[in-house]
């Protein structure tokens, strides 16, 4: 039933409509959302003429990304690059790459990581893995119990992996591994390859489904089908040793020259910042990051292109190794939990895919191609900023540039 807007304003009033209910009643989403917003303009005393200026179709934006939408937010979005390439399959990407924030000096100092990467003929780079995770907390009787049940499920794992890849053309159960058990309670970690998208409702799903299977065969009760045993959405050592969404290394070796003439100090230098920052300093923090600041380019790029930007705190675990070969700098970045997608959540929204598009990095098939380039992203950012610090030009960066 289709009221004026109006109407709908004065039964939000009386009570009659709910907030969230506006769409049942509205012509359309586009304009539920500019009656919310209206609303809450008249009931707060505030003016949202920004968050009321957008391109975004919300008809979708309110099936599958939010609730009770009143606009949108605008952060800057910048290019940074291009930065070069050389994947495993001896292709070579070579891209610009969008990046959204409101930290002064962060693109500048990317860019000039990126210029590092072209003079030292690209960076090469390898997807170790590709893995997206679930592990529900089951509650057996006692601890004999709980043993029975771990290798119940280590003898028919092929018949939960048919029962839970029912659920989705794309998604793949590699293994369920490790199934740890606590007390009487039992962790199993089930593991899926996910293809193109970050897969967390597909593997969501069909964890349910297999849980279903396991209740009825077995005498169990499952407690939550998230046991924090995932890990999703926090740093955790267990990612960091196995894994989670993609897993990349990307290695630079940067000419004696081209540290001298474009990060203005020496490979010992930066080895040395390296070692008593990224290393000894996270150490004795008791970090998960032996880095300078992965979490500043994830965000950036996550941002730009419709990721989750809660899944930055996985992106930001990881570590930075810096070398003197023979003179030259040997520069890496391993990021072992890096959950990114090219096709569903955000990046359905129009701004995300014009900012994938920059790349050629949007829909299927497109996944690996978008993870390269978020870790040369993560290289080059981090080559600047380590460098920027041995040579002792961080606060003067920063001072000039903005914060």
């Amino acid at each position: 039933m289709d009221l004026t807007n109006e109407e709908i304003i004065e039964k939000l009033d009386s009570g009659e409509i709910k907030i969230h209910q506006i769409e049942k009643y509205a012509e359309n989403a586009n304009i539920a959302t500019d009656i919310r917003r209206k609303y809450i303009e008249e009931k707060t005393g505030t003016t949202l003429e920004h968050m009321g200026k957008y391109s975004i179709d919300m008809t979708l934006t309110a099936q599958k990304n939010i609730e009770n939408q009143i606009g949108t937010i605008q952060v800057p979005v910048g290019v940074v690059g291009p930065v070069i390439i050389k994947t495993e399959e001896d292709e070579t990407i070579e891209s610009y790459v969008p990046m959204a924030t409101t930290e002064g000096a962060l693109l500048a100092s990317v860019n000039r990581g990126c210029s590092v990467i072209r003079r030292s003929n690209g960076c090469s780079i390898s997807i170790l893995n590709n893995q997206m995770t679930r592990a529900p907390v089951i509650k057996t009787k006692n601890v004999h119990e709980a043993s029975k049940l771990k290798q119940w499920i280590e003898e028919h794992f092929d018949q939960i992996k048919e029962v839970a890849e029912s659920t989705t053309s794309h998604g793949k159960l590699i293994k369920i591994d490790p199934i740890v058990i606590v007390g009487h309670f039992v962790y199993p970690r089930f593991v899926y390859q996910t293809g193109d998208s970050m897969g967390m409702n597909m593997v969501t799903i069909a964890t349910q489904e297999a849980m279903n299977f396991m209740e009825k065969e077995n005498d169990i009760h499952v407690i939550a089908l998230s046991s924090n045993f995932c890990v999703d959405k926090k740093p955790s050592a267990l990612n960091m040793i196995e894994g989670r969404g993609k897993s990349i290394v990307a290695e630079v070796t940067v000419p004696k020259e081209v540290v001298e003439k474009t990060l203005k100090t020496t490979p010992e230098a930066v080895v040395e910042v390296n070692y008593a920052k990224n290393l000894v300093g996270s150490a004795i923090a008791g970090s998960y990051g032996f880095n300078a600041h992965f979490a500043n380019m994830v965000a950036a790029v996550f941002l730009a292109c419709g990721q989750d930007p809660a899944h930055v705190v996985e992106g930001s675990i990881g570590v930075t190794t810096a070398e003197n070969v023979d003179g030259d700098l040997y520069f890496s970045v391993t990021i072992p939990d890096l959950p990114v997608a090219t096709v569903g959540g955000g990046t359905r929204l129009e701004t995300a895919t014009e900012s994938l598009n920059i790349m050629d990095a949007r829909g299927s098939g497109k996944v690996n191609r978008f993870a390269c380039l978020v870790a040369s992203i993560v290289l080059a950012g981090e080559l600047s900023l380590v460098g920027a610090l041995a040579a002792g030009h961080l606060a003067r960066a920063h001072k000039e540039l903005g914060r």
